[in-house]
Parts: structure tokens; C-alpha cells; sequence
């Protein structure tokens, strides 16, 4: 193999994704309460914008799936907010950093791939602005210059668990998925990529295993195992 696709949150992010998604909520519908906007209403459509974008086919990109979507609720208006959110994302966003904790062992993986010649993507599922995920990257104690590519809502089609996600992640870097690897923690949304010729590892320490599978059929283990698994690795360049 000669290129790793990582997941961030719940990978290289330890998350409580329940408290991280009531920390997100909570604090969009307090920016949006000076500007006199129905926050419960507007909250809901925002929820209607994340699914349009789980289920965008292609056609645009997550970014503007998103806004069609608000627009076609509340009109061509609704977009002039868009400063706004970029604002939350910029500073009220960094009070979701509760719902997550840095393992160093993360940087240690990615520093020790750099070392031995291994190309990164950061494959975190597109919902966000890039400002929303450059943070959440340096919560994990690692830059944005770590990966060759990051996937955010602006740059990506397609979202997790549609196939098509990793196909255009392969597609656009030029990448041969059988000397590829996907390392995640969500049992649905990453080890998918099988499918499609890549290898995988699945991340046990924040688990996600809605249906219950046997993960027995996927290389997995902890972060300690992971970094293991990369030390006996070879050096490619």
C-alpha cells in the first residue's frame, strides 16, 4: 500500500459525537438568535441541508446542495447568513472542542507515514466549511499541511456512506485503490471502501456499529494497535 485515507472525528479525534452534536446545535441557534431568525425553524432546516448533502448525487457540490436546499425553504435571503455561519465556525464552533480529546498517539501515526514516504487524505465526511475542519484537525493536535488532500463540503460531491464519496477521492488524486488503505472508526461509513478494492482498519476506541456487524472480517484494534501496524510497515521513499 502506498496511501493511507483517514476519518477524523472518532479517529484521529476521539469524539463523544452525541455531546459534540448538541454543543453544534446549541450553539448555531444562539448565533442566529440576534438576526431575529425562528431558531427551531431555521435549526430544522439546516437538519434538511445535512441529509440533502448525505444524499447529494453528484450534480454540484455539498456546499451548494446545502444552500439550494435552505434557499428552497427560506428564499434567496437566507443565503446573505452565510458570513454568519463562517463566523460561528471561526470562533463559537472552538466550544465543540469539549466533546473531543487529543490522543498524541495520532500525530505520532500520520508523522511516522510522513516519515516513511506513505501519501495522507484526510477522508472526514464533507458537512463542513473548510474553517470547521482545519479546527477540528487541530484539536487532534495536527495541521491541515499533514494531508494531500481534505475533504470539506466545498470541494466534495458526494458524502459518506455513498461509494461514490471515495471514488471521487480516487479519481481526483489518481489513485489505484488496491495500494490504498481506509482507516475509520464507523463500521457503515468507512469499511465500505472494500467494495471498491481498498484495504481497511477499523478503529475501536470510539466504535460506531449501528447494525451490529462482525468487525472480526476487517484488520481493527486500538490506536496503540494502529501505530503498531504502521511501525512494521515499510519505508517507501
Amino acid at each position: 500500500m502506498e496511501v493511507f485515507l483517514f476519518d477524523l472525528d472518532g479517529t484521529l479525534l476521539p469524539m463523544d459525537n452525541d455531546l459534540f452534536i448538541e454543543i453544534y446545535f446549541k450553539g448555531v441557534v444562539t448565533k442566529l438568535y440576534p438576526y431575529g431568525i425562528d431558531s427551531k425553524n431555521f435549526l430544522d432546516t439546516i437538519k434538511e441541508g445535512i441529509m440533502a448533502m448525505i444524499k447529494n448525487d453528484g450534480s454540484m457540490t455539498n456546499e451548494d446542495r446545502f444552500w439550494d436546499t435552505v434557499i428552497s425553504l427560506h428564499g434567496n435571503k437566507a443565503r446573505d447568513l452565510e458570513p454568519v455561519f463562517i463566523d460561528y465556525y471561526r470562533n463559537e464552533f472552538q466550544e465543540a472542542r469539549k466533546s473531543t480529546k487529543t490522543n498524541p498517539l495520532a500525530k505520532d501515526c500520520i508523522s511516522l507515514l510522513k516519515s516513511k514516504g506513505y501519501r495522507i487524505i484526510l477522508a472526514t465526511n464533507p458537512l463542513f466549511p473548510s474553517v470547521a475542519t482545519y479546527n477540528r484537525i487541530k484539536w487532534a493536535g495536527l495541521e491541515p499541511e499533514d494531508f494531500e488532500l481534505i475533504t470539506t463540503f466545498d470541494n466534495s460531491s458526494y458524502c459518506k456512506p455513498n461509494i461514490r464519496y471515495y471514488e471521487e477521492i480516487i479519481a481526483k488524486q489518481e489513485l489505484q485503490a488496491d495500494k490504498c488503505i481506509m482507516v475509520g472508526n464507523n463500521v457503515n461509513e468507512d469499511m465500505i471502501v472494500e467494495t471498491v478494492g481498498l484495504d481497511t482498519f477499523l478503529l475501536t476506541d470510539c466504535l460506531i456499529n449501528p447494525d451490529n456487524k462482525d468487525i472480526s472480517q476487517y484488520k481493527n484494534g486500538s490506536i496503540d494497535e494502529l501505530y503498531q501496524f504502521i511501525k512494521n510497515l515499510p519505508i517507501i521513499s
